[in-house]
């Protein structure tokens, strides 16, 4: 520690570094933070058993529309689209809906268009996670009036923003931070999520790759017990097997297999950016067109409408679809339409603005392409070892990792809805193949595209916190000056006329027992309004500007920025100054960390082993052996 003596009333200081408080005392709110955690979970759970009742009676919603609008049935019985004896008429039903839900945006929110999770980033990127209390009723309403009368999307996506939207109104009620409210947001949707397929795993990996943008135990703690709960309410109120049951079971894949499982995620990566980009060129189709939006999903409606008449499975939800694909029990030709017209129908429904969402329409669009994909392979490779039905699943599970880039979420997802366990390793190489290809090909995704053009910044890294990994005592420097608080102003004022290598701007008071008392700033001292004869301690304020050593440098830079401060005093036991950080320390450590992570040199050198590495095709001039000995 540098110590200036004034007037011999400032005493040196020999406190070591390693002299520190009290583990309580170091982290007054470290268990405040730990009840926090508590309340939070204990509040994601309500949300979650809510948004699980909510689940149910979205998808008995669906069904009581698909009744009334294709077979005249007044029932929440599950059923289908498919079978309807409406005839021509059924061009018409899609355009109904249509018609009602942009009224419903019109009047209600405008909120309710699109697939939900754009959204949901969007009010938790630029809104401090505050979404609209009406969306908790009016998004399941839309949905089950779009879906229901023809849409080709699933409940997932309505669901996960009513769940976020659930997890944001209680937030907004209660005396929460913003932050706090985003995991109750990421709570709310991952439960949907997971009350609708039954895959708690994959909605926590969904929260973490597409709604949190971290990793932490406050966060992750309360979603994973949110998808607990939702998952026990799908089991509760919908079945208890995986949601896309194999008839058969699916066998380890060969090394031969497992290539062309790889080459199919790879197309499937370049066919996941072209159908992201189809979808926003038909968006901004429609945002040429010269009609109010509101009349878009009545547009929309009737490409559904006519897509639907000529080829009635692609209306409506169509899980059965998936199920049919991965399990084979659909020929060639049908999975081909499926493909096909599936995909004209939900991207011009998507583009109208109407209300559904993605998840569902890509696992069917992927699955059937990974079916094709292998029939190919099949065809000209018959030996390959690769099967249709983990072609399939592997092209559902491809399709959605390379749209939307959630590689975890899509491998876990395609696990825990099938039960498929030997398809982890083809499903690992398709999935990071289609992801791989996205990456290089695709700028955004299609969860980020809508509002990256809104000009939101989405995060896309999730890198380990410089100053999180630093303490103080690995930064702190013994470059301060402290002034006993009995000096006077102008005792002070004629040490710096003497001392003109002081470069410091700031001063540490202490008193006798070296005990800090305050920080002041060298304009302060310098002020001709201030009495000469004054003792320096009354020019000190009262901000509780001391640290521990043990802090880290992220601590630190959070203490200064709510104390509005550019230095602070570490402090050992019983609050005696140990040393002084700046914002020029924190500021160097995080450019050395920087500088670190992106220097490139090698550590090893085979120059030393007498070897001689070949760059650019040089040839080898000289390979220099060690001498070995014989034992004869």
């Amino acid at each position: 520690m540098k110590i200036n003596h004034l007037a011999g009333n400032t005493i040196p200081v020999s406190i070591s570094l390693t002299d520190t408080l009290q583990a309580e005392d170091i982290y007054p709110a470290q268990t405040q933070n730990k009840k926090r955690v508590v309340t939070i979970a204990l509040l994601a759970v309500g949300i979650a058993a809510i948004t699980s009742c909510i689940a149910k009676i979205l998808v008995s919603l669906i069904n009581l529309v698909t009744n009334i609008s294709f077979h005249g049935n007044f029932s929440v019985a599950h059923a289908s689209p498919l079978g309807n004896t409406l005839g021509a008429w059924v061009m018409v039903v899609p355009v109904i809906g249509g018609i009602i839900v942009g009224l419903m945006a019109l009047y209600g929110s405008k909120a309710i268009r699109g697939h939900g999770i754009p959204e949901a980033m969007e009010q938790i990127l630029t809104n401090q996670s505050k979404i609209k209390p009406a969306i908790t009723y009016l998004k399941p309403l839309s949905a089950a009036i779009a879906i229901g009368t023809g849409g080709p999307f699933g409940a997932e996506g309505p669901i996960i923003a009513t769940g976020g939207a659930l997890g944001s109104t209680i937030g907004q009620l209660l005396h929460i931070t913003h932050n706090e409210r985003k995991i109750l947001l990421a709570a709310g949707a991952a439960a949907g999520m997971s009350a609708i397929f039954g895959s708690p795993i994959a909605a926590i990996f969904l929260a973490i790759e597409l709604l949190l943008f971290e990793f932490s135990p406050r966060s992750i703690i309360p979603v994973a017990l949110a998808c607990i709960t939702g998952a026990a309410g799908h089991y509760y109120f919908f079945e208890k097997g995986p949601v896309f049951a194999i008839t058969a079971t699916i066998g380890a894949a060969s090394n031969t297999a497992l290539l062309g499982y790889s080459i199919t995620g790879i197309v499937i990566g370049v066919i996941a950016v072209l159908v992201t980009k189809a979808v926003y060129l038909i968006e901004d189709i429609f945002e040429k067109l010269p009609v109010h939006w509101m009349w878009w999903p009545a547009i929309g409606g009737i490409a559904v409408g006519v897509v639907g008449y000529f080829y009635p499975r692609t209306l409506g939800v169509g899980y059965e679809n998936i199920s049919n694909i991965i399990s084979g029990n659909l020929s060639i030709q049908i999975v081909f339409s499926l493909c096909i017209f599936k995909f004209i129908s939900w991207a011009i429904a998507l583009g109208s603005g109407t209300s559904g969402g993605t998840l569902a329409p890509l696992l069917t669009i992927g699955a059937a392409t990974g079916m094709l994909l292998g029939s190919v392979i099949l065809y000209f490779f018959p030996l390959s070892g690769v099967t249709l039905p983990l072609a399939a699943l592997i092209g559902m599970s491809a399709m959605f990792a390379g749209a939307s880039r959630a590689l975890l979420t899509s491998i876990v997802f395609a696990l825990e809805t099938t039960g498929q366990v030997n398809a982890l390793l083809p499903l690992l190489a398709a999935c990071t193949a289609s992801y791989f290809i996205s990456f290089f090909l695709m700028k955004n995704t299609i969860m980020t595209e809508k509002i990256v053009r809104r000009g939101v910044k989405t995060p896309d890294l999730y890198e380990p916190d410089i100053l999180e990994g630093k303490s103080i005592k690995d930064v702190l420097t013994d470059d301060a000056t402290l002034i006993n608080e009995h000096n006077t102003i102008e005792e002070i004022r004629a040490w710096l006329k003497r001392d003109v290598s002081s470069r410091n701007n700031y001063f540490i008071i202490i008193n006798d027992e070296n005990i800090f008392k305050g920080i002041i700033n060298i304009a302060e001292v310098l002020s001709s309004k201030n009495n000469p004869a004054a003792f320096i301690h009354t020019l000190t304020t009262q901000k509780d500007v001391t640290v521990s050593v043990d802090y880290s440098l992220r601590a630190a830079v959070e203490k200064m920025a709510f104390a509005d401060v550019d230095v602070l005093t570490v402090v050992g036991n019983k609050n005696s100054v140990i040393g002084v950080l700046s914002y020029k320390d924190i500021i160097a450590t995080y450019k050395h960390g920087i500088d670190e992570h992106n220097r490139k040199q090698p550590h090893i050198s085979l120059k030393r082993q007498g070897i001689k590495i070949l760059v650019h095709g040089q040839r080898l001039i000289k390979i220099v052996k060690r001498k070995s000995t014989t034992n004869k």
